[in-house]
């Protein structure tokens, strides 16, 4: 920063106006929970109402469901217990696959959530992102 006093007008210059250089062009990823306009309380309204409804509304009745199938297939004779313990750790892996599997056909409908606040334009993460995710010298082919 220089300062240079002419007469009765000072004038002062920066770095970053006195040197367009090539980071002038360049885009610069922002943090989302430093933006202004998005408030945290609401992130955190958020971020609540999408692990509650995705329990409700889908975690929990897929993980009973597929319990109750499968406890029906070991019922009927289909599927086999085990000798040592029995039907327990078929129903256990079936209601864990099942939570899971709700958990992640929840995700599209919280990501339009967040996308209706404001949050869903940044580089985001990993290999499904753009610009791969992986650092700034990852896929940096011609088209980028």
């Amino acid at each position: 920063m220089s300062s240079e006093k002419s007469g009765e007008t000072i004038t002062v210059r920066t770095e970053e106006a006195a040197a367009p250089g090539p980071a002038a062009g360049r885009r610069e990823w922002r943090c989302h929970m430093d933006d202004r306009h998005i408030h945290r309380d609401d992130l955190r309204k958020i971020w609540k109402e999408c692990h509650e409804e995705s329990l409700w509304y889908r975690a929990l009745p897929l993980s009973l469901g597929s319990m109750a199938v499968t406890g029906g297939l070991i019922y009927n004779g289909v599927w086999k217990s085990s000798k040592r313990f029995g039907p327990f750790p078929k129903l256990a892996v079936a209601g864990i696959l099942g939570y899971i599997v709700g958990k992640a056909s929840y995700a599209s409908t919280c990501r339009s959530k967040f996308q209706a606040l404001g949050i869903g334009e940044g580089p985001g993460f990993g290999p499904w992102s753009e610009g791969g995710g992986f650092g700034p010298f990852w896929n940096r082919g011609p088209g980028r």
